[in-house]
């Protein structure tokens, strides 16, 4: 019997037998949270009504890299609780956990966003965090990976519990980075393709974080 028809997923009380499967039951998930963060920026500019585009863009830069990192916890964490719940291989786990939160949370927080701008016509500003600021990333991943194998320590149903609510913050944080980034770097007056954007960050956050959360550690634990 293959793995994928082994590995069953305690969170959604479904098996995972694929990657579309996994991403049709994700999809609320980041529907919901990108319709709070675009309510969140709606906001954001409402407050700052008045405020010179220096002071916003200053301000958003700084929420990006708050929420950047703290998505580079809640990524960390989802991949190892996953992962410990079916190996038990620790150093291959930090490994895993360690990729699969680089990869994916530049590609949902930063390419996406990034490449989604230049297709609308913005001229975006690449800024990788991993490649020019790791000194700052690395402790937000170091303490999301140790985060993820704490709470493997619990008891299955507790890691069930605890790796929904880590699942929707991690999207949650996911897709207020990825505006935020947008509009940081380049895309200030988002609301006038407010469609496009609900669109592209549905895609961003979606398929990255299920693929970090779920997908990657399920395919490289080793069921015991």
């Amino acid at each position: 019997m293959s793995k994928k028809h082994i590995l069953h997923d305690h969170d959604h009380g479904h098996e995972c037998g694929d990657l579309s499967t996994e991403l049709i039951v994700h999809f609320p998930y980041a529907v919901f949270s990108v319709a709070f963060s675009l309510i969140g920026a709606a906001l954001l500019g409402y407050f700052s009504f008045g405020a010179s585009p220096e002071v916003v863009h200053r301000g958003s830069h700084l929420l990006f890299h708050t929420f950047h990192f703290m998505h580079i916890v809640f990524a960390a964490t989802g991949a190892l609780l996953t992962y410990f719940r079916f190996s038990k291989n620790l150093l291959r786990g930090i490994i895993i956990g360690t990729l699969s939160t680089m990869i994916f949370c530049v590609l949902s927080d930063i390419l996406l966003p990034y490449i989604g701008g230049v297709l609308l016509g913005v001229d975006m500003h690449l800024h990788i965090c991993f490649v020019t600021e790791f000194h700052k990333v690395a402790p937000f991943l170091v303490v999301g990976l140790f985060n993820g194998w704490v709470l493997s320590q619990h008891q299955k149903n507790m890691q069930s519990y605890y790796s929904i609510w880590s699942h929707f913050a991690h999207i949650f944080v996911s897709s207020v980075s990825s505006l935020l980034y947008m509009i940081s770097h380049g895309f200030s007056n988002w609301e006038s393709s407010i469609g496009s954007i609900f669109l592209l960050l549905i895609f961003a956050v979606v398929v990255p974080c299920t693929m970090s959360d779920v997908v990657v550690p399920m395919f490289f634990a080793e069921k015991e």
